[in-house]
């Protein structure tokens, strides 16, 4: 009874996968010509922007800005509509969101005009890309950063340089116009000074941090970033500005308390800098980050999750302690952020379709997922997930092993039981008593905007457990373009390596569930699977706990397919949200200036409180994020609403057996030539682990890729191979979470 559904459901899935037309004419060569040559024209366009910015960063402790520049921009800026903050938006703000705009447009451009460095796979490309290595290769492997490229390397020493010479500028500036006041000793009044400084170079820092957590966001995809990989940016960043503010509270509080004057802490200045606000704000913030140490984060997920929402607190009080004023220098990152979060909040609200659940014996499900046709995806992509019924708020990141082009309806992610959230999953989808029915949220997917594969001749890919799980997703893209569009793709060696026998069903998802073209012969697989922990295959014999079983979940008419929060032209939506929810920003803070605060203040800064100016300026932003993104999102939900289609699944029986237990002699279906193929491919080692050096160093492609995600250990030892320089075929790529 199974297996003539599942035979049936993947006829179908071939049916459709083969009346899909695979080349759509979007213009002929000419369009694509212009399509390419605007594209250009924009990352010039964008490289000027950040070439400007970063002068404005260089120039802005110098005696010649304060004194210069800045008092040339407030004149020819009508600061009776604007107020003082009007120069510093323009400045400072404008032009990363500008950035992020033409970024929208760019990105739009590459998805609509079929441009992806998937099929960037000729000679030229692939000598230019071998050409290009050398700045990409791991510099430092073992050490507090991790794993750092020669780019990163570059960018960090600059980013540095940035910091010193600002703080550096700062105090010379200072220190040069020293006025002690009555009572006050030279070190005291250099003190003062330096804590100043070490708050002005933090807020440099603060401008950058929330950048690569804005998981929608443009400005990452835009330099080739996910936001995935750019977390441990962030982990830089925020150690930096935690110790800078830190650094600040700690010598002004000593300077206080020097002079007699420990009563400023409790100081909350009507029309100054507030510093009690500025206080509350470091304490939230030394709550996050004594939370975000490995050892912690790792033992106490949860407690580094929630406290992690101190953000908020710490931000508005940030705000209130400087003023919008000089606030507008650390807004943009804060601006983008806001508007990605407030749209994963819509996308969370709604509830998706799980379709069904495939437990397997090494204490790992997947879940399947009802999609929308017009969601794709890149391989690699990353989803976040959430099950109300363990945790409304715990939210966690996976890796999804299904492929856009070949499950065109359905999503796929494997969760491995390692944590408390994870275990209580797979508790409730193991038990014999499980419910017919799992509200599930996700948000997402987010990926790289392109990926460059098929650029190299063969590919390595190294991965320990759960690490399986990113090229699952490469895998079934090289089958569907080895098989359906009959495109050449580079030799695959997977090496796996698993702690014992029941880990080796993780292969098993490496084939969807259904939809997998036969003719797989066509991809040149190899997969190399170790089991360290035990010397010989274990006797599995007839223990129902050793097969996979597949959950199937009763449809709800509530739920919907997975779609892009803002449907399949989400990039120019995402666009339009920050240039229009700006420009209505900026209507709202011209009426209340003119007709409000101008007329009690006059541009002195010396009447109208702070505090009161900053809570509207704050209350306008979210306002017009809150309606533009609102606005964007029911447009095109009604759009996809009215496309979706019901779901309809037939009560079927969870079968004890399989396509994926083949690993323990399980029946098997005689005619799956997919699975069989696989087997053929696959070559078990147990009681050993995989010499590395010797596999890598005995590939004699002219290109390979090396991808490695799994444990720290592995990743360090396959990139000290690849950094070597004993191999200049070798080119590295590290998958990792930092979640």
């Amino acid at each position: 009874m199974y297996f003539t559904d599942f035979k049936r459901m993947r006829c179908q899935e071939k049916q459709n996968l083969w009346s899909a037309p695979l080349i759509v004419d979007r213009g002929g060569p000419h369009k694509g010509k212009r399509s390419i040559m605007v594209r250009a024209a924009m990352r010039v366009v964008v490289l000027g922007l950040c070439l400007g910015i970063l002068m404005m960063w260089i120039v802005m402790p110098t005696s010649t800005y304060k004194q210069k520049w800045v008092l040339s921009i407030r004149a020819k800026a009508n600061t009776r509509y604007l107020g003082t903050e009007g120069a510093n938006l323009l400045v400072y703000t404008f032009p990363v969101l500008l950035v992020a705009l033409v970024g929208c447009i760019y990105l739009h451009m590459g998805r609509k005009g079929g441009e992806d460095d998937y099929n960037a796979s000729s000679s030229g490309e692939k000598q230019q890309n071998r050409s290009q290595k050398w700045w990409k290769r791991p510099v430092l492997v073992k050490g507090p950063l991790g794993i750092v490229t020669s780019t990163e390397l570059g960018f960090l020493i600059m980013f540095i340089a940035l910091l010193l010479w600002s703080f550096s500028t700062y105090l010379t500036n200072f220190f040069s116009n020293l006025d002690p006041n009555s009572g006050e000793q030279i070190w005291q009044v250099k003190l003062d000074d330096t804590a100043l400084a070490f708050g002005l170079v933090g807020n440099v820092c603060l401008a950058f941090l929330f950048f690569p957590v804005s998981r929608g966001s443009s400005v990452l995809p835009l330099i080739g970033l996910t936001s995935e990989a750019s977390i441990k940016y962030h982990i830089w960043l925020g150690h930096i500005v935690m110790t800078l503010f830190t650094a600040h509270g700690l010598c002004y509080i000593i300077f206080w308390a020097s002079t007699h004057q420990i009563k400023e802490m409790i100081k909350w200045e009507k029309t100054g800098i507030s510093n009690l606000a500025g206080e509350l704000s470091l304490l939230a913030g030394l709550a996050m980050w004594g939370t975000t140490f490995p050892r912690i984060r790792r033992k106490m997920f949860e407690l580094f999750f929630y406290t992690h929402y101190l953000y908020i607190f710490f931000i508005v009080f940030f705000i209130f302690h400087v003023g919008m004023n000089y606030a507008a220098i650390m807004i943009p990152g804060v601006y983008l952020f806001v508007v990605d979060r407030f749209l994963r909040f819509l996308q969370s609200r709604r509830g998706v379709r799980l379709l069904s659940s495939r437990v397997l014996p090494c204490e790992a499900v997947e879940l399947n997922f009802s999609k929308s046709p017009e969601l794709t995806y890149t391989s690699t992509s990353t989803i976040f997930v959430n099950v109300p019924s363990i945790s409304k708020l715990q939210w966690h990141p996976f890796t999804m092993t299904s492929n856009s082009n070949l499950e065109p309806d359905k999503l796929s992610v494997v969760i491995k039981s390692e944590g408390s959230w994870s275990k209580k999953l797979y508790q409730m989808l193991s038990s014999p008593s499980t419910a017919d029915r799992l509200d599930v949220a996700v948000e997402g997917p987010y990926g790289p905007a392109s990926t460059h594969y098929l650029r190299h001749d063969k590919l390595v890919m190294v991965c320990g457990g759960s690490g399986i799980t990113p090229f699952i997703s490469i895998i079934r893209e090289l089958i569907f373009r080895s098989a359906t569009l009959n495109t050449k793709t580079p030799q695959v060696l997977l090496i796996c390596a698993f702690k014992n026998s029941r880990d080796l069903t993780m292969l098993d998802l490496i084939l969807p569930l259904s939809g997998t073209p036969s003719e797989i012969s066509h991809l040149r697989l190899q997969i190399e699977a170790y089991v360290t922990r035990e010397k010989q295959p274990a006797d599995a014999g007839n223990d129902d706990k050793n097969l996979l079983r597949t959950v199937w979940f009763k449809p709800n008419a509530a739920d919907m397919p997975i779609h892009a929060v803002l449907g399949p032209n989400s990039w120019l939506w995402l666009g339009l949200i920050i240039s229009s929810s700006f420009v209505i920003f900026l209507i709202l803070l011209g009426i209340l200036t003119y007709y409000h605060i101008y007329p009690i203040d006059k541009n002195t800064n010396k009447i109208y409180p702070a505090a009161a100016k900053s809570a509207l300026n704050m209350l306008f932003i979210c306002v017009c994020i809150a309606m533009t993104s609102t606005a964007a999102f029911l447009i095109n939900k009604k759009g996809s609403s009215a496309k979706a289609k019901q779901v309809q699944i037939t009560n079927a029986p969870t079968p004890l057996t399989s396509p994926g237990s083949w690993f323990y002699n399980a029946d098997r279906e005689l005619e799956s030539l997919p699975t069989q193929s696989l087997v053929q491919a696959t070559n078990l080692h147990y009681g050993s682990r995989p010499d590395l050096k010797k596999i890598l160093f005995d590939c004699e492609e002219s290109s390979v890729g090396v991808l490695v995600c799994g444990p720290r250990k592995m990743r360090h030892e396959v990139a000290t191979i690849c950094s070597s320089g004993l191999a200049e075929n070798l080119h590295f790529e590290s998958i990792s979470f930092s979640w």
